[in-house]
């Protein structure tokens, strides 16, 4: 092997102490992979992926080794911790984490009965937000009106996760604890935020759009909350990796509320956390079985891996909950009662009932076989599709495409332009890899051929007129944000521009020649898709089952985009792969955080 073809060779033998390299070329190029540390055993089992025959014994290496410091944070490059292996910058950030939440949850004990009587002295509000849809054919895991009870949580706690999958209505959970927490704090400064623009922006607007009865002033203050992404929240100082916001100047909430945090890598919320002062609290929104980051980590689900099983409490506690839910048939049952010691014990709640999916409808059915890793039941469900909302197609056939696309004809020939925006985000083709037959640009191509045929574009220039597009980094002066997706038209001078919405109902455009960071979005793929969701998905997968990205959690993203139908295309070999492969990032939280 070349060593100038290899950059995480290049890296090992940096270092001159040579017994390390093939330790430091498994962490280096583990890493790439979105893994925060790796397990000593996992080198001599995996030496044939590194350039080297032999690797010392890990019982070994701490004897020997000047360049790896156990258990302590020094000038040493690598930290050895519960047998795994660790740059020191990401141990410093996996630290950080795991002891701000304890501080943050040891810190609940003081406040936690003056909480109670708060929420006491609210009941009457409380229960008129109860949950109400029909219960016949339910489980009891979707009977229990988890809405409330996380509502509950999270005006006892200091740190909640709220997780469920799509439909379970983890805004509407928001909106519910919003209504209340201005009930008990009219003054309660309250920011919102997600990794992307386009999330932040979604979650507010979900807000704004929900049916609850909020009063006029509730209505006011939600109407006054200004999203952001975690960047801007923090305050990014161009250039650097430094953020306004830090442990010694504490972001100026007394709320914080993150949504799509599947997204969220470990080094940002090691500085979120960092910036969160003593007297504010934070709620995660997420669906933990989605895509994780695409940097290092897999965060939420790595917390939420940390208990023997989600929304589990002491009697005492679902006795108290309970009180609050009118309805008996609704209330958390004996089942769920389990006594243990782990630090989140009763901060993680599942909403387990989906609006948008019933349980017995076919997306709902196979989003969870899909995240099961149940492939019988997939191939059941397929089987069992036709006169259904579900369309499978094992042979790329194109014409199931061009009648996909042929849909894309509702906003090209809409000239209201903040309507075309809308109509553009009603259905959507999704892909799982860039390059390729399959790929993203690929599948882009074939669409403009298509839609070029039927005179709906003419593509004659890289900004043409009807091109939808999506910005690929944030645009701060801009004011656009990775993520956005707009259109080109021209404006009543006649002049090319590019328009997105504005988040408060109406549209803003910017020249195209500002928009170098950008691409044609009548696909997209299914990474960028999250923190969206469209009434009709078609997701073309790539040929072959050796794609290293193909996984249930891909997939299961990717599907629960749609809301009204979803259409796949993918030989039955390649859907078996992804189905039976999923995200096995490494990392030390689920660990050391569990008491």
């Amino acid at each position: 092997m070349n060593i100038t073809d290899d950059i995480h060779q290049q890296f090992a033998e940096y270092f001159e102490e040579t017994f390390i390299w093939p330790y430091v070329y498994l962490l280096s190029k583990r890493l790439t992979e979105g893994n925060i540390c790796i397990e000593l055993e996992a080198v001599s089992k995996n030496l044939s992926s590194t350039p080297y025959e032999t690797a010392m014994n890990p019982v070994d290496l701490m004897k020997h080794s000047k360049l790896i410091s156990k258990d302590k944070i020094n000038t040493a490059p690598f930290i050895l911790s519960n047998n795994r292996l660790y740059f020191q910058r990401y141990y410093k950030y996996e630290t950080s984490i795991i002891n701000n939440l304890k501080k943050m949850i040891d810190a609940e004990k003081e406040v936690l009965a003056s909480r109670k009587t708060d929420l006491e002295s609210n009941q009457a509000l409380i229960q008129s937000l109860n949950t109400n849809y029909d219960l016949e054919g339910l489980s009891t895991n979707e009977k229990v009106d988890w809405q409330m009870v996380a509502v509950l949580n999270a005006l006892l706690n200091n740190f909640s996760i709220i997780t469920g999958g799509p439909g379970t209505g983890k805004t509407t959970t928001l909106a519910k604890l919003l209504i209340v927490l201005y009930a008990i704090s009219p003054n309660a400064r309250v920011a919102l935020a997600a990794p992307t623009g386009k999330a932040s922006m979604r979650m507010l607007e979900s807000l704004k759009t929900s049916k609850l009865d909020f009063t006029l002033e509730t209505k006011e203050k939600i109407a006054q909350l200004v999203p952001s992404t975690i960047h801007g929240l923090l305050g990014y100082i161009k250039d650097t990796i430094s953020f306004k916001y830090n442990a010694q100047n504490p972001l100026p909430y007394d709320w914080v509320v993150i949504d799509e945090a599947s997204m969220i890598d470990v080094p940002m919320f090691s500085k979120l956390l960092e910036a969160i002062g003593e007297n504010t609290r934070i709620i995660l929104l997420g669906d933990k079985d989605q895509l994780a980051s695409v940097e290092a980590g897999s965060l939420l689900g790595d917390l939420c891996q940390t208990l023997p099983g989600l929304n589990l409490f002491s009697k005492d506690a679902m006795l108290w909950i309970n009180e609050f839910i009118t309805d008996g048939d609704r209330n958390i049952t004996s089942d769920f009662i389990a006594d243990t010691n782990n630090l989140l014990a009763g901060h993680i709640i599942e909403l387990r009932f989906s609006h948008r999916f019933n349980s017995q409808g076919v997306i709902g059915k196979l989003s969870k076989a899909i995240i099961e890793g149940n492939i019988e039941k997939v191939k059941a469900l397929f089987s069992n599709s036709q006169g259904t909302n579900l369309s499978v197609d094992h042979t790329f056939d194109s014409t199931l495409l061009n009648r996909f696309v042929a849909g894309y004809a509702n906003f090209i020939n809409e000239p209201d332009v903040l309507l075309a925006l809308k109509k553009l985000n009603q259905l959507r083709v999704l892909v799982s890899v860039r390059q390729g037959p399959r790929g993203l640009f690929a599948t882009n191509n074939a669409i403009e051929l298509q839609l070029r045929k039927k005179g709906l574009i003419k593509p004659d220039g890289v900004f043409y007129e009807h091109r939808p597009i999506m910005i690929t980094r944030n645009l701060y002066d801009l004011g656009l944000l990775n993520g956005d997706t707009g259109i080109i038209r021209k404006d009543v001078s006649g002049n090319l521009r590019a328009w997105f919405e504005d988040g408060k109902g109406g549209i803003k455009s910017v020249l195209p020649a500002y928009l170098n960071h950008s691409e044609t979005a009548f696909a997209m793929t299914i990474h960028k898709s999250q923190g969206s969701e469209f009434d009709h998905v078609m997701v073309i997968l790539p040929e072959g089952n050796n794609h290293v990205l193909l996984t249930r959690e891909l997939l299961y993203t990717g599907i629960t985009r749609a809301k009204t139908s979803i259409t796949i295309q993918g030989e039955l070999g390649t859907i078996e792969h992804a189905v039976h492969s999923m995200v096995n990032r490494i990392s030390g939280i689920t660990d050391s955080i569990d008491i």
